[in-house]
């Protein structure tokens, strides 16, 4: 039997409320860590998302995006130097958590790592785990949220810079993550 309205308005809002609450505790684990994939892995099994909570990069098909003259700059590379871009969904088990756009200096990962971006469902994130990335996000925007978010609501977006632990930045990330990072919330 469904609520009446007066009953309805109070289970919505609390709804709303926790899923509120589970967004900003991903998005300041996302922002304190060096590797969003990692918290990912973790979010997914914490939240009991698939029994086996391994994230992969589901390649979407877009054409080539070429980076700014700005993140050119961020990414320490002249206009001639290759930069290649990556649009992938990520998803653990059967929910896409985020979308994310990479722009990376090929010259500046192991041919390994290169094949295994161009080859592999792999997200970048465990790619180039062996160069201990440092993150320095460079922007952040949450997204409003009028009614509890659906599977594919964009809840908050994020802009980070990875670089080696010298500081050598190999990577402009732009992500995108999505109400299915929530996993079900209580009725």
């Amino acid at each position: 039997m469904p609520l009446s309205p007066a009953r309805a308005e109070p289970v919505e809002a609390a709804r709303r409320a926790e899923a509120a609450g589970l967004a900003e505790a991903l998005q300041a684990r996302i922002l304190a860590s060096p590797s969003a994939t990692a918290v990912l892995e973790a979010w997914c099994a914490e939240r009991g998302l698939s029994p086996e909570p391994r994230l992969v990069a589901r390649r979407m098909p877009a054409p080539d995006k070429p980076p700014s003259a700005e993140q050119r700059g961020r990414l320490g590379v002249g206009p001639d130097e290759p930069v290649r871009y990556r649009r992938v969904r990520l998803a653990c088990g059967p929910h896409v958590l985020s979308e994310a756009d990479n722009w990376y200096v090929p010259g500046r990962l192991t041919p390994e790592m290169n094949r295994a971006l161009d080859e592999t469902d792999a997200p970048f994130g465990r790619v180039v785990r062996p160069l201990a990335p440092v993150r320095r996000n460079i922007g952040l925007r949450a997204l409003d949220q009028a009614a509890a978010p659906g599977r594919d609501t964009p809840l908050f977006a994020v802009e980070a810079v990875l670089a080696t632990a010298d500081g050598l930045p190999f990577c402009e990330v732009a992500e995108t993550y999505l109400g299915a990072v929530l996993g079900p919330v209580r009725p």
